[in-house]
């Protein structure tokens, strides 16, 4: 996404990049991002939390309206519901392990059908 907000602005079309990749994100330089620390996945907000989404997604439209420098990077007020994220985040242990290796044989054949079908 970072590339692609970057070859439109090359292109005179302005774009601000919400997400929660902070490094990867501003490594790739683009011209104005908003960070949110929440998992990946969810970067305007909590499920269902339409307030903070909007809120979100008012502070994109305000940073595209107002930045004014290159690489413009701010961060929301907003913190995920739990601290714990971070710690259970893609975690494997013992009481998923079987789980997550079922569902990555099921991925694994599902893409391998998908390409003997092309």
């Amino acid at each position: 996404m970072s590339l692609i907000a970057r070859h439109l602005e090359k292109n005179n079309i302005p774009t601000v990049i919400i997400g929660s990749a902070r490094d990867i994100v501003e490594q790739c330089g683009v011209p104005r991002f908003i960070f949110s620390d929440f998992p990946l996945g969810n970067p305007v907000g909590l499920p269902y939390d339409s307030e903070m989404q909007i809120e979100i997604t008012k502070m994109a439209l305000t940073l595209l309206e107002e930045a004014k420098f290159p690489r413009t990077s701010i961060q929301t007020p907003y913190t995920w519901h739990t601290h714990e994220w971070r710690k259970e985040y893609m975690e494997v242990n013992e009481s998923n392990r079987a789980i997550l290796a079922r569902a990555g044989e099921i991925r694994r054949a599902r893409q391998s059908e998908r390409k003997n079908t092309n």
